[in-house]
């Protein structure tokens, strides 16, 4: 190989492995608009049958930044973390949970209780 095609194939490498980058940058940034908002990690089931009216509810709400319990506006961490307590009825609840991003996209999930 002749000096000048060495130079040409870094030259051929190294913008290959900028662009490269670039990609892989521009991927990371953007996966909370990729992958949007996700409820995971709740701490009940649908179906349950639940012995105490009073009920103590966990999870997290991945990328979102309005959490909505019931209709009810509750308080997220940076994390998407939140812990919620709830009274429920005698008999059959539905409780509701729902998670808004702020590219609106949402995630909604629906657990039905018996106490």
């Amino acid at each position: 190989m002749t000096p000048r095609n060495i130079k040409k194939t870094i030259s051929i490498a190294s913008i290959s492995a900028l662009f490269l980058f670039i990609i892989i940058y521009a991927f990371f940034r953007s996966k909370d608009l990729i992958f949007g908002v996700k409820i995971q990690n709740v701490n009940l089931a649908d179906g349950t049958k639940i012995e105490n009216s009073i009920v103590n509810l966990k999870g997290n709400a991945k990328n979102a930044t309005e959490l909505l319990l019931d209709g009810r506006e509750i308080s997220i961490d940076d994390n998407g973390d939140w812990n919620e307590t709830i009274a429920l009825l005698p008999g059959y609840n539905i409780v509701s949970i729902e998670a808004k991003d702020k590219f609106g996209g949402s995630d909604e999930k629906i657990y039905k209780l018996t106490l």
